[in-house]
């Protein structure tokens, strides 16, 4: 039932959302759209801001979900570009009467959750320091991000599947590149400069 009642609060938070930025939305007019008390409100977020916050959590959960392998993470990406696409309203509404900030760590975490799982099936069988591969993959994270901000901020215009298409093209490779360069296992004599 909990998942119910925050997914009533997520529709009626996003169908206020086309009517007025979310500056402007109370908790009583979400509560009220959404035919619950105030206090069933509360039980589940502290603010709205925690259910944004919540929505964007859940969203890039299932856009990744099934897709977080070296195989599979340019289709991954492209469902993050998708997730964000048909929330559209939402995202632009947050992103520019809230904060670019929040709208930029909801999309590290997703990047970031999307990338270390990469990184760690291509580091099999390496020994690869977990800040080494912390390291990759952020470094990786903020381009990523970049090319989506970039993207949003654009008004959702350019085609996801280009931006994605070349992005695999220019990194293919790359990751496993990365790790091999951080790799603990080669004797010092095949190391590169």
């Amino acid at each position: 039932m909990s998942q119910i009642t925050k997914r009533a609060l997520e529709q009626s938070l996003k169908n206020l959302l086309l009517q007025k930025p979310v500056t402007k939305i109370t908790i009583s007019d979400i509560t009220e759209d959404c035919g619950i008390n105030r206090m069933t409100f509360y039980y589940h977020f502290k603010d709205i801001y925690d259910l944004i916050e919540w929505s964007c959590e859940e969203d890039a959960r299932k856009a990744i979900e099934g897709n977080k392998t070296y195989a599979t993470w340019e289709q991954g990406f492209l469902n993050v570009f998708y997730a964000v696409r048909e929330n559209k309203p939402f995202i632009l509404n947050v992103y520019r009467h809230v904060s670019r900030e929040q709208i930029e760590q909801y999309l590290y975490r997703v990047v970031y959750d999307l990338l270390i799982n990469v990184i760690e099936e291509c580091s099999q069988g390496m020994t690869v320091r977990e800040e080494d591969k912390a390291f990759i993959a952020d470094f990786y994270k903020y381009g990523f991000v970049g090319l989506m901000l970039e993207w949003i901020h654009q008004d959702m215009k350019p085609d996801p599947e280009e931006i994605v298409s070349r992005l695999s093209e220019l990194i293919e490779g790359d990751i496993k590149r990365a790790l091999k360069k951080y790799c603990m296992d080669k004797s010092p004599s095949t190391k590169q400069i």
